[in-house]
């Protein structure tokens, strides 16, 4: 930052050009920006913007690159992996004020919204035209959908319905420099580089999304879910290969362990079997004919797989109830100890039994219990790490733990994030997943957008001084393309 800005003299600047209600600057104002939902970080910000027009938001951007001000850009707060810690030399832009649904197109099946709109208000307003919006976090009654893509997060039916990228068409982003774009289009495809893409995931590194268009589905005519039960948790996770393999794509296939089937059960009561090792939910949906011939399929699948029991969902009120269970896990999972720390990291669906596997060892490695919660037909896996913050060091072999996990993940063939980004959490993995040709290639990319590294800057990509540090690549072959901007 630069050396001649105070904190003092900056926050007068902001208010200047915004109104008072627009900047927090007490200190127990900013005290609930100080994390995000992986709350092990702390940092607090010099001061935090709250905009209520694209206009402020290009006003706000434009002096704090003047000023050379770091931002970092904060949807609902729910993140996962640290991607909206703020900086103490810097703001956060918050956009939670800008929560309106545009638009809503029934005959495109598309809805125009603002980043700080909830997940589930998409569906909820799409609702009365007979619509949904298919990626459905676990926390999707309070993140955003700004947040969403930033992370280009999943849920429990991105299996069938893909993840946030595969379910948007169009972003509006105002760049550090107070530029205005447009990514995308109202078309099923446009022109040149999939810009699109490459913003979705790019955790608020390379610009500020101000509205998005989604894309929406007919809500399905029928739903079905089973329950799998098992005695053994690799069974369990290899059943899942042997589902897709049959050629079903559910709507949804989850895996939960006995820790978290209990925990779960306990919290909301949903009817699962506390005995067993692991079950399986699975969802298949579409007309009433389709659905009963591959809930049919599905379960002889599973039943040839090793499973010991299998519940179809009566109705309805028995579906939410099965799938209420599994929205609650992490909730519930709080239950069990003072402190967990939720991991997020993805393999080929192959190597679940693996994996389960490998977490066992490592666990008892480390003597810190680990509850498994799986999107499990994408391979993507959630073990929860249970320890306590007051115990002198355990949060630190907490985090080597969550480490070591996500590097077995790289190890199968997978990748250290399925939907919660990389942020602060995960940056050191980077160095194990990427060769240094590749993070400066990522670089690269980051200058095109913000040459002087200003968006929440330190995040996600790491410098190729940090691996080298973190020892885990040789980088004598790997220079930066900017390597005077530090903040990189």
């Amino acid at each position: 930052m630069n050396s001649v800005i105070n904190k003092n003299n900056f926050v007068q600047s902001l208010l200047k050009i915004l109104p008072s209600q627009c900047v927090l600057h007490e200190a127990e104002d900013l005290a609930p920006y100080e994390c995000d939902g992986l709350s092990v970080y702390r940092a607090t910000p010099m001061a935090v913007v709250l905009p209520d027009n694209i206009e402020q938001i290009k006003t706000v951007l434009t002096l704090c690159h003047t000023e050379n001000i770091p931002v970092v850009a904060r949807g609902a707060g729910t993140g996962l992996s640290g991607g909206a810690l703020p900086l103490d030399n810097g703001i956060l832009l918050s956009l939670a004020r800008f929560n309106q649904i545009l638009d809503i197109d029934t005959e495109n099946r598309t809805a125009r919204v603002q980043p700080g709109v909830r997940n589930l208000a998409i569906s909820e307003a799409a609702s009365t035209h007979g619509l949904y919006y298919a990626p459905d976090p676990s926390s999707q009654i309070a993140c955003s959908i700004g947040g969403n893509v930033a992370e280009n997060s999943g849920g429990v039916h991105c299996l069938k319905y893909g993840l946030t990228v595969h379910n948007i068409i169009k972003l509006q982003i105002i760049t550090m420099q107070g530029e205005e774009l447009t990514l995308g289009g109202d078309t099923l495809d446009s022109p040149g580089y999939d810009l699109l893409a490459l913003m979705t995931g790019s955790e608020g590194l390379l610009g500020i999304i101000t509205e998005i268009t989604v894309k929406l589905l007919p809500k399905p005519a029928a739903a079905r879910v089973m329950m799998a039960s098992f005695n053994d948790v690799a069974t369990a996770g290899q059943a899942v290969s042997e589902v897709i393999a049959s050629g079903i794509v559910p709507a949804g296939l989850e895996l939960m362990d006995n820790a978290a089937i209990r925990a779960a059960d306990d919290f909301v009561q949903a009817g699962y079997p506390r005995d067993a090792a692991a079950i399986l939910l699975c969802e298949v949906d579409g007309n009433e004919h389709e659905v009963a011939d591959e809930l049919e399929q599905a379960k002889a699948v599973l039943k040839a797989s090793g499973a010991v029991e299998i519940s179809i969902a009566g109705d309805e009120q028995e579906r939410l109830k099965f799938w209420a269970g599994r929205k609650a896990a992490f909730p519930a999972v709080g239950r069990l100890a003072p402190d967990y720390y939720c991991m997020d990291g993805t393999i080929p669906r192959h190597q679940i039994a693996t994996v389960l596997t490998r977490i066992h060892e490592l666990s008892d490695e480390y003597g810190l219990d680990v509850v498994n919660v799986f999107h499990a037909g994408d391979g993507n896996l959630h073990p929860l790490i249970l320890y306590d913050a007051n115990i002198d060091g355990e949060l630190e072999r907490t985090e080597e733990l969550g480490g070591r996990i996500l590097e077995v993940c790289v190890e199968l063939g997978g990748s250290i994030t399925g939907e919660h980004g990389v942020g602060m959490e995960k940056i050191n993995q980077m160095c194990v997943q990427y060769n240094s040709n590749e993070l400066t290639q990522f670089h690269a990319i980051k200058y095109a957008f913000d040459p002087d590294g200003l968006l929440n800057p330190g995040k996600a990509i790491p410098t190729l001084h940090r691996c080298a540090e973190f020892g885990a690549m040789h980088v004598h072959h790997g220079q930066l393309p900017h390597p005077h901007i530090e903040r990189f």
